[in-house]
């Protein structure tokens, strides 16, 4: 910065100095308006050293030079001045959270707090309350987000209000998750930030879910109980459908078979695991069907998608064996040839888990009608 400044300058006041080299920064002369800042700081103590220490900080932080512009910050936080004195902490405090020195940029958040200027509150709290989050200081960390929503900020509030939920959540306490999304979704004008509203009102209704989940739990009591038969199949069902929306699916499989192993509700229960099944034969014992056990089972495991991609695919390659013989025509073959195939297509499930069951249940079928076994059949 070897260009000296405007030599009218110095008969100027600090205050028109400030705003010369606010404009010079502004028009990309940032030498001149770095030299005008330090003639206001080398004139001492005026109204505007806050002003210039600032403006300083950020013609040197935008030029590179960040150890001398947090110096110059600094100054401005040293003058009590009640704007420029947060904002230089703000700026401060920036400079380490864009250099990943989080510990060095707390003190400086905590800087502006301390002046307790409404405008610069809100960001100021919000990066303390993920600094005690990260740190794992829950309790330090809420204060501050519940610090950001009384602020009623519409741009900090919100974000304060979703991450203090997802923490709320996480600990087993979705009631006071509710009333701080609710708290939160107040701060949003729907129409101008729908992204923000939508964020807020997911993570609601998952609070709700995560109530429902304990509100059909307590319903069930101890395991070792049994459960009532007025409400148990119904509390069941609901528990067991609702653990999986929240990435619970082990529990919920274990919640159905604890129904299923109840003799005074698992009929009941049996019921509803298969409402979707479709209609039965009245004549018929879904028991007497081999699939029906396996349907349940993945029902109850929450692995029916995979079940019926197994299906399919096993169903894909039988049909591709057979269909290339089929599209060949009826020409000549060699002796053996379709039995072969044949054989290659009723061993193709065989590598699943209910394939043997499969090939069990022709064979015992074949061994009625025909009154022998089959010849080199799989294994079941």
């Amino acid at each position: 910065m070897s260009e000296p400044a405007d030599p009218l300058s110095a008969s100027d006041d600090p205050a028109r100095l400030c705003e010369k080299a606010r404009t010079l920064a502004e028009n990309g002369e940032a030498d001149r308006a770095a030299l005008l800042f330090e003639e206001v700081l080398a004139r001492g103590d005026t109204p505007h050293r806050a002003q210039a220490a600032l403006g300083l900080a950020v013609v040197l932080d935008d030029a590179g030079d960040v150890v001398r512009a947090r110096e110059a910050d600094r100054v401005a936080i040293a003058s009590g001045d009640p704007e420029y004195g947060p904002r230089a902490a703000y700026h401060l405090a920036l400079t380490h959270e864009r250099a990943g020195e989080h510990e060095q940029a707390a003190p400086a958040w905590r800087v502006v707090v301390d002046f307790a200027n409404p405008a610069y509150l809100p960001p100021a709290h919000l990066a303390l309350a993920r600094l005690a989050d990260d740190a794992d200081d829950f309790d330090t960390a809420r204060s501050h987000w519940e610090a950001v929503i009384a602020t009623g900020d519409a741009g900090y509030g919100p974000p304060a209000a979703h991450d203090l939920a997802q923490r709320l959540l996480e600990r087993g306490e979705p009631a006071r998750a509710q009333r701080i999304l609710t708290a939160g979704l107040k701060l949003i004008d729907r129409d101008s930030a729908p992204y923000a509203y939508a964020r807020l009102a997911v993570a609601l209704g998952i609070s709700y879910l995560d109530q429902a989940i304990g509100a059909f739990g307590a319903s069930l009591g101890d395991p070792a109980d049994p459960a009532d038969p007025e409400v148990g199949p119904l509390a069941t069902e609901l528990l067991a459908r609702t653990l999986p929306l929240r990435g619970r699916g082990a529990e919920a499989g274990e919640v159905w078979r604890r129904g299923l192993s109840d003799p005074g509700v698992a009929g009941q229960v049996r019921a509803r695991l298969r409402r979707d099944f479709g209609g039965e034969d009245e004549d018929g014992d879904p028991a007497d069907l081999w699939w029906e056990p396996v349907v349940e089972q993945s029902v109850t495991d929450g692995t029916l998608p995979a079940l019926a991609g197994e299906a399919f695919g096993a169903l894909d390659h039988m049909y591709a064996l057979l269909a290339v013989r089929y599209a060949d025509g009826p020409g000549e073959r060699r002796p053996g040839e379709t039995h072969e195939v044949l054989g290659k297509a009723v061993r193709v499930p065989s590598d699943y888990a209910w394939g043997p069951l499969l090939h069990e249940s022709f064979a015992e079928r074949l061994r009625l009608a025909m009154g022998t076994s089959a010849p080199n059949w799989p294994e079941a």
